[in-house]
């Protein structure tokens, strides 16, 4: 069974000493909190037993021989191999700054997708659900791009539809939904980041005051309003990018400056 352990500076816990790449086994049955090899599962649950100090060492393990706990938060077991050393950012990256995430960059919990704001998605960019689709801002949809709930079709602001409209509303107005989708899309678009890890090193002396223990975790997870995140995108666009925004289907300035902040000359 693959599982996480912390260790001390020195690589010792509970004054047994380990080594990476090394295995490590003992004569009889192991007990739990008693007597065997301790670790997790999950890497967030080291901490419920574990001082979180950047100081200590964390290594992927392999639990083998007979484990104890196997559907809990902590495992005991007869034989562990030590396989090899996480940085702090590593083990970061598999927790994830929510619960139980498989995935990466995600701030809500449960998603087993990617850059997840919402909670027990498995596709990837959702802010809404318990989407299994990606880029929905609706809730328990199995397509994609829906802003409504219970969609298994694409496209979708009402619920319960399977089917894909073939008229869309953009900008406002009804637009064919092929001709949006054949349109050439301004990559800056797609770049709209809502949450964004910070190193340490890239943190102002603001942002440090604020996050004193942020070195720990060499960084923290920002997060920009959703104005800020078309400011930011905005700013890198290209001039090709701009054209491309202008030439967008039923394109409007003041609609695009209601939902983004940002008036397009």
């Amino acid at each position: 069974m693959k599982a996480y352990k912390v260790f001390n500076p020195d690589w010792t816990c509970m004054n047994f000493q380990y080594e990476v790449g090394k295995t490590y086994k003992i004569e009889g049955k192991p007990e739990m909190c008693k007597r065997g090899f301790h670790a997790c599962k999950n890497v967030s649950d080291c901490f419920s037993y574990y001082s979180f100090d950047h100081e200590n060492k964390v290594a992927e393990v392999e639990l083998s021989g007979t484990i104890l706990g196997a559907d809990d938060d902590k495992q005991c077991c007869s034989e562990i191999t030590i396989v090899k050393e996480l940085s702090w950012l590593e083990m970061l990256l598999i927790a994830n700054t929510g619960n139980e995430n498989t995935g990466h960059g995600n701030s809500g919990n449960r998603n087993s997708g990617s850059w997840n704001s919402g909670n027990w998605n498995s596709g990837h960019m959702n802010s809404g659900h318990m989407n299994s689709g990606n880029r929905n801002s609706g809730n328990r949809n199995s397509g994609s791009w829906n802003s409504g709930s219970w969609n298994s079709g694409n496209w979708n602001s009402g619920h319960f539809n399977t089917i894909t409209p073939k008229e869309i509303l953009i900008f406002n107005k009804l637009c064919d939904r092929e001709k949006w989708e054949n349109a050439q899309k301004p990559d800056f678009i797609y770049n709209i980041i809502l949450n964004k890890w910070i190193y340490w090193t890239d943190m102002n002396d603001e942002e440090k005051k604020q996050y004193p223990n942020a070195f720990v975790c060499d960084g923290y997870l920002k997060t920009f309003g959703y104005k800020e995140a078309w400011e930011n995108a905005y700013n890198e666009a290209t001039q090709e990018d701009i054209e491309l925004l202008k030439a967008l289907p039923n394109f409007d300035v003041k609609v695009f400056e209601e939902i983004t902040g940002i008036k397009v000359e």
